[in-house]
């Protein structure tokens, strides 16, 4: 048999392990940034540590984890170079989808999937997701940068969250609270968020420049495209949890996201209750719908139906509380910087949510 002289390292097979060393140097001020009193040690080990020594003063305290991506937006932002927020799209869905119940997030740890690493890009990305923990409280205490050559294009990567908290279970939020009559509250959110990218890309990107992406036009009220769908997702989960420690009494909450308003508002429903949201028929919701939803689903030719199966219609989170402490509840929300209004009320029925203009 010939000797094979040929000599390939892990660099010729497109891996570059030093630029994955300078990428950790270059994250670890942001990551420091997020820090609890309860983390123990730095990045560089092959796990992260978390002390849960906070959790003996809980009657019984309850883990609570969650994990997401972002999705087709992380095409958009290839597309347009900006990469800075996407990272807070990542936590908030996270963090915002256990808060829920009630759940304080202790620490979140993010996957890099990308096709050739270079440092400073990543620390974009990274700063995003730190970032996003600073406006929840939670720790970011680790996570993995994987480069993929030959699988993935040089410039595409793909992100993937986790978060866990915790909740006393005496304080525990859900379904089985919530009681007919109950009021449904609406948080503002800031735009599409992260869900409904799909069909943005293909209604309103695909087969337009940049430079017509990042051209003000007066359907969004003098704003980009650009601008408007890499607006990053309102994290409400660290003022949240600031209202429920000041002693609002909420019942329940949904995260409205994929799926939109009717496919999330029934996950905080029990079964023989409905959520009732009052939509307002030809004049629209008592809420304001932002301009990039209305103009991506005049683009798109939605059905109200469709629409609201698809984007957030304007509604980033809801909370659900007894009708004599709504006002209570909005002015502890408000306290914390939350806007709200209300969008509705539980009634009778299957566990659905169904609209006051097709009653």
């Amino acid at each position: 048999m010939a000797e094979n002289t040929k000599h390939v390292s892990y660099a010729d097979a497109g891996v570059d392990t030093a630029e994955g060393a300078r990428a950790v140097d270059a994250i670890k001020v942001a990551v420091a940034t997020t820090n609890r009193p309860e983390v123990i040690g730095g990045l560089g080990g092959f796990g992260s540590c978390f002390s849960a020594a906070a959790l003996k003063d809980m009657e019984d305290p309850i883990l609570v984890s969650g994990t997401d991506g972002v999705g087709t937006k992380l095409a958009i932002a290839q597309l347009l170079d900006r990469h800075e927020t996407v990272g807070e799209d990542l936590v908030a869905m996270c963090v915002d989808d256990i808060v829920p119940m009630g759940a304080e997030p202790l620490f979140f740890l993010d996957y890099v999937a990308i096709g050739k690493l270079r440092a400073e890009h990543v620390a974009k990305i990274v700063g995003g997701i730190a970032e996003g923990c600073r406006k929840s409280g939670c720790a970011l205490v680790g996570g993995e940068m994987a480069e993929h050559p030959g699988v993935m294009a040089a410039d595409d990567y793909d992100l993937a969250g986790f978060v866990v908290g915790v909740v006393d279970r005496p304080k525990l939020l859900g379904p089985e609270l919530v009681r007919e009559g109950d009021v449904i509250l609406g948080l503002p959110s800031s735009g599409i968020h992260s869900n409904g990218y799909s069909l943005v890309r293909k209604v309103a990107i695909e087969g337009r420049s940049v430079e017509e992406l990042e051209t003000p036009l007066v359907e969004l009220g003098g704003e980009s495209l650009a601008d408007a769908v890499m607006r990053p997702t309102k994290i409400y989960a660290g003022q949240l949890l600031a209202a429920l420690r000041a002693g609002a009494p909420v019942h329940a909450m949904a995260h409205i996201t994929g799926g939109g308003i009717t496919e999330n508002l029934d996950r905080a429903m029990p079964e023989g209750l409905d959520a009732l949201v009052y939509r307002g028929g030809e004049d629209g919701p008592a809420w304001d719908v932002p301009p990039v939803i209305s103009y991506m689903i005049r683009e798109a030719g939605l059905t109200t139906e469709e629409a609201y199966r698809t984007f957030n219609m304007g509604v980033g989170m809801s909370v659900i509380c007894a009708p004599e402490d709504a006002e209570r509840v909005r002015e502890l929300l408000a306290e914390q910087g939350l806007e709200s209004f209300v969008m509705g009320e539980v009634v009778p029925g299957t566990g659905k949510v169904v609209y006051d203009d097709e009653r």
